[in-house]
C-alpha cells in the first residue's frame, strides 16, 4: 500500500507549481533569447576568449583568481542536478528533456555573462576586505529599490541556507543507500559535521576546495562516461535521435508529453546549469580581474561546461542501457527499470549494467562529490547575501544563525524524503529565478555597455581596464577610473 500524502507534502507541490507555472518557464527561454540578441550570440563569438580567460591568474588579498570563481561556481552548478536532476527530467519530460536542457544551456550562457557582469560591475568590499557581490548589491545600488534587494536577499537565504542544501544531502544519503546500504541517519550526520569543517574557514577555504576538488570530479565523471559509451557506441546514435524526435513530439512512445518535456527541461536545466537564477553573481564577484566583462564571459562558459558536457552524458549513459521509466501522470509510457524512483537510482543501474560490481559505486561516490561541493557553494551564497543584511543591521550573530540553519537543513534532508526534498528544492530555485531575472531585464545596459567595452580594448589591443564612470554607470566603487 502506498504511503498516504501528507498536508505539508500537498502544500509544498501545490507552492511549487504556482512558481513554476508555465510562466517562469517562458521568462527563463525568453530573457535567454533576449540577452543571446542584445549581446550579438556572445556565447558564440567569444568562445575562444572564454576559455582563454581561464587560464588567467590574478588573485589579490580582496579576491580569488578568475579560475577560483569558475570552481567556486561550477561547485554549485555541478550537483545532484547533474545526475538525479537529469533523470527526473527523462521520467518525467521524457527523452526529450535533455533537448531543452541543452536550448536553456546555450540561451542561459548569455544570461550567466550579463549577470555575471553585473555583480562584478557593482561588487563591493566588506569588513573583512573581501569582495561581496550579487544580485542583491547590485539590484540595491543601480536599481536604488531597497526592498527589491532585501526580498532577493531574504528569499536567497531561505534558498540556500535551508531548502537546496537538503535536496543535495538527500541524493547524496540515497546514493550511498542504494550502493552499500549505509544507514542514512549516520550519514546525514557525516555529512553534517564534514560541512561544519569547511564552511567555518570562509570564502578563503572554500575557494580553494572548490579549486582543488571541483576540476578533479568533474574530469573523472567525464571519463566515466566516455567509457560507458565507447562500450556502447553503436547504440549512441538511436539515443541522439531519440533525443530529439521526443522533443517535438515525432516519438510514437513519447509524443504525448512533448509539452512536458519544454517544462521538465526548463525546470532541471535552469536548476542544473544555473543561469539566471541569481547564483553564479556571487562567486563571480569575488573574482579579481582587470574588466567586469572578463568574469562575465568566464561564467558563460561554466554553463557549457555544467549543461553540454556533464548532464549529457549522464542522460546519454542512461539513454544508451534503456533502465528507465518515462510516466505521463499515472501513465508508464515506457518501463525499463520498474520499481526504481526517478533519480540517481537511474544512472546507478546503467552504470552497473556497463561495470558490473563498480557502476552504483561509482555513481554514489560521484554523488558525493558533486553534491556536497554544491553545499559548500550554498553556503557562500547564502553568506554573501547574510553580508547584505549586516551592512545595514549590524548583527554579526546572523553569520553563525546561518550556520546553524544550513547544518541542520543537511541533516533533515537526509533523512527527509526525495519527493519532499526536490519540491522544497525547485521552490527555492523557482522564488530566485523569478526575482534575478526581472531585475537582470531592467539592468541589462551596463553589462552591455561594459561588452562593447571589453570588445573594442580587445580589438584595439588596448591594456584591459574599466572606468564605471565612462560609461555613466553610478555606484559602482570599485571601478572608479
Amino acid at each position: 500500500m502506498a504511503n498516504p500524502i501528507s498536508p505539508l507534502d500537498t502544500a509544498i507541490n501545490a507552492v511549487n507549481s504556482v512558481i513554476w507555472s508555465p510562466a517562469l518557464v517562458y521568462l527563463c527561454l525568453g530573457a535567454g533569447l533576449w540577452f543571446s540578441l542584445r549581446g550579438r550570440f556572445l556565447q558564440v563569438r567569444h568562445l575562444g576568449e572564454m576559455v582563454r580567460l581561464l587560464r588567467r591568474g590574478g588573485k589579490s588579498e580582496a579576491g580569488v583568481s578568475s579560475f577560483q570563481a569558475l570552481a567556486m561556481s561550477l561547485s554549485g552548478r555541478v550537483g545532484t542536478g547533474n545526475i538525479a536532476g537529469v533523470a527526473t527530467a527523462i521520467a518525467f519530460g521524457g527523452p526529450g528533456a535533455i533537448f531543452w536542457m541543452w536550448v536553456v544551456a546555450f540561451l542561459g550562457a548569455a544570461t550567466a555573462f550579463i549577470e555575471a557582469t553585473l555583480a562584478q560591475i557593482y561588487k563591493e568590499t566588506d569588513d573583512n576586505g573581501l569582495y561581496r557581490g550579487g544580485p542583491a548589491y547590485f539590484i540595491d545600488k543601480a536599481l536604488g529599490v531597497s526592498w527589491f534587494a532585501w526580498i532577493f536577499a531574504i528569499a536567497t537565504i531561505i534558498a540556500m541556507g535551508f531548502f537546496m542544501p537538503g535536496l543535495q544531502a538527500n541524493a547524496i544519503v540515497e546514493g550511498l543507500n542504494n550502493a552499500w546500504g549505509v544507514n542514512k541517519p549516520i550519514t546525514a550526520l557525516l555529512l553534517t559535521v564534514l560541512l561544519a569543517t569547511i564552511v567555518v574557514g570562509g570564502v578563503r577555504r572554500i575557494a580553494a576546495f572548490a579549486q582543488l576538488v571541483v576540476p578533479v570530479m568533474a574530469l573523472l565523471y567525464i571519463a566515466m562516461a566516455i567509457f560507458v559509451l565507447a562500450i556502447n557506441a553503436d547504440k549512441v546514435p538511436g539515443a541522439f535521435r531519440l533525443i530529439f524526435d521526443s522533443a517535438f513530439g515525432l516519438h510514437a512512445g513519447f509524443g504525448a508529453i512533448a509539452g512536458a518535456a519544454v517544462q521538465w527541461g526548463v525546470k532541471r536545466g535552469v536548476y542544473s546549469n544555473e543561469a539566471g537564477q541569481g547564483t553564479g553573481p556571487h562567486h563571480a564577484a569575488a573574482a579579481e580581474v582587470d574588466h567586469p566583462a572578463q568574469q562575465g564571459l568566464v561564467q558563460a562558459f561554466s554553463v557549457y561546461i555544467d549543461t553540454l558536457l556533464i548532464c549529457t552524458a549522464t542522460a546519454l549513459m542512461i539513454l544508451v542501457s534503456g533502465l528507465y521509466e518515462v510516466f505521463d501522470g499515472g501513465q508508464t509510457l515506457y518501463s525499463g527499470l520498474a520499481g526504481v524512483a526517478a533519480g540517481p537510482g537511474y544512472v546507478q543501474a546503467a552504470l552497473e549494467s556497463a561495470l558490473p560490481g563498480f557502476g552504483s559505486s561509482m555513481t554514489a561516490i560521484a554523488l558525493l562529490f558533486f553534491a556536497f561541493t554544491t553545499i559548500v557553494a550554498y553556503y557562500y551564497i547564502a553568506e554573501t547575501n547574510v553580508a547584505f543584511i549586516n551592512r545595514k543591521m549590524h548583527s554579526p550573530w546572523l553569520f553563525s544563525a546561518l550556520k546553524v540553519l544550513i547544518l541542520a537543513a543537511v541533516y533533515w534532508g537526509g533523512v527527509k524524503s526525495s519527493s519532499a526534498a526536490w519540491a522544497l528544492g525547485d521552490i527555492g530555485l523557482g522564488m530566485m529565478a523569478w526575482l534575478n531575472i526581472i531585475a537582470i531585464l531592467l539592468l541589462q545596459r551596463p553589462a552591455l555597455a561594459a561588452l562593447r567595452d571589453y570588445e573594442r580594448q580587445r580589438q584595439s589591443r588596448q591594456t584591459i581596464s574599466f572606468d564605471a564612470a565612462a560609461h555613466g554607470i553610478e555606484h559602482a566603487e570599485h571601478w572608479r577610473g
